[in-house]
């Protein structure tokens, strides 16, 4: 009886949090004093502790998750849309906010109390794959990259590593979908592993990508250096040893195409465009499109190309009438893979901040290529909380020190540039920085 009664008292409180999240919600949107994407959760947690335990019984079908270091919002984004266009029901946490707190703020806000939705896609971040896991199911996983990023946090890339794998060995029964040209990723362990990747790369209008400034060397688990037959960018490619490791068989082996505003993969015969541009792009439509394959999601094609990019990842806007692009930059390889497309014609602003979410450690801004900006031909504004340290990068890469303006005051910043423009702009923020200027209502979504 006691065991009754106490189930009964926990399913209040979840009820009870899914009340509290939503007034909360309201609050929150009607006074800005938060964008509201992890508050929520942090007190719905305290409300309710077992609360992704009591959410597990709201997703009917599949329980799909994304980890790595870059690509997850994009990835997740993708599959999301490739599902809600076939009609499917999906919680997904859209706004980029993967830790706990996050996860927990999207399903308090979405689930719906008297019917099931048929499926959740939700990043995570990578130290906290296993804090989800330990309560809430999952049955496919992908991990997209391991790359060097907030080492205030991760350390070295090793303990990334082993962050999501301590996830992945709560659940016997996890389908991983893995990058198999990245060497870290790929030798995740896991009983049920299909592998995507790419074979070849074809450059079309003026994408042909310019030569890493910096690189960094990849080891076999023998000890030995890893060799590469083709090398796409950071470590991923096709990789081999002399002792016999080599880049694992694939299931989805792609060829792409990349042109100036889209991309084309072509996969087992099928042709997908993809309304994004990059290579690392590229990737994440792959790792979305393999996973919608094995859950035998169709019209994939036709629904891909109206995809809408995440808020932040080579979204564009308009300032002041200005088409502009926003570009989020979080750690030397992400930002090395941005700056590669940078318009040196266009009117630059470098948002940096350090808060948590950002990651403490700016020491990465010195080992991203900032240096494919000293050619640029307008002032370039640096603004946020490390905005002198992003200032002193941009003189020793090169940059012209009459074109570097500081204006600490993020608001300030984004009205100067607006209003001093001569033609398209381009805003790289980082991710506390874009929560920020996403609320500036002189940014507006771009129609047309």
């Amino acid at each position: 009886m006691y065991g009754v009664w106490l189930l009964s008292l926990e399913l209040i409180k979840f009820y009870f949090s899914l009340v509290i999240a939503r007034c909360l919600y309201l609050f929150l949107k009607i006074t800005k004093l938060s964008s509201g994407t992890s508050v929520i959760g942090l007190i719905v947690l305290k409300i309710c502790p077992d609360f992704l335990t009591y959410a597990n019984r709201f997703i009917k079908r599949q329980k799909l998750n994304i980890t790595g270091t870059n690509g997850k919002t994009t990835t997740s984004g993708l599959i999301a849309h490739l599902l809600k266009s076939e009609g499917k029901s999906v919680i997904n946490n859209s706004m980029g906010a993967n830790m706990l707190s996050g996860v927990v703020n999207a399903l308090s806000l979405q689930i719906n109390p008297f019917k099931q939705s048929d499926f959740s896609v939700i990043e995570l971040d990578e130290a906290n794959v296993a804090p989800v896991y330990k309560k809430f199911d999952a049955n496919y996983l992908i991990v997209t990259n391991l790359f060097r990023d907030q080492l205030d946090r991760y350390g070295e890339l090793a303990v990334t590593k082993r962050l999501i794998q301590d996830g992945i060995n709560l659940k016997d029964n996890l389908i991983l979908i893995l990058n198999a040209d990245d060497p870290l990723v790929a030798s995740m362990d896991g009983k049920n592993k299909i592998y995507y990747g790419i074979d070849e790369v074809e450059y079309f209008e003026g994408t042909a990508p310019k030569e890493s400034i910096t690189e960094e060397i990849f080891t076999c688990p023998c000890g030995r250096d890893l060799k590469y037959s083709k090398k796409f960018y950071a470590q991923q490619g096709h990789y081999y040893c002399d002792c016999g490791y080599k880049r694992p068989d694939v299931k989805y082996s792609a060829k792409v195409k990349l042109y100036k505003n889209h991309s084309v993969i072509y996969l087992n015969e099928n042709e997908y465009e993809v309304p994004l541009t990059g290579l690392f792009n590229a990737y994440n439509a792959l790792a979305a499109i393999s996973l919608a394959l094995e859950l035998g999601i169709s019209n994939i094609n036709e629904n891909l190309k109206t995809f809408k990019v995440a808020f932040g990842r080579s979204e564009i806007k308009t300032l002041y009438g200005h088409n502009t692009l926003i570009q989020l930059i979080k750690n030397p390889i992400g930002a090395n893979e941005v700056l590669k497309t940078i318009d040196l014609n266009s009117n630059l602003l470098i948002i940096i901040n350090d808060n948590y979410a950002d990651g403490r450690d700016v020491s990465w801004l010195w080992d991203a290529d900032f240096e494919y900006l000293k050619d640029i031909k307008k002032e370039v504004v640096v603004s946020g909380i490390r905005a002198n340290d992003m200032a002193l990068r941009l003189k020793y890469s090169g940059v012209d020190t009459d074109k570097i303006k500081i204006i600490s005051d993020i608001n300030k910043a984004v009205d100067y540039v607006g209003e001093k423009a001569d033609n398209n702009i381009t805003i790289l923020p980082t991710y506390t920085a874009l929560l920020k200027i996403n609320k500036n209502r002189k940014l507006k979504v771009k129609r047309g």
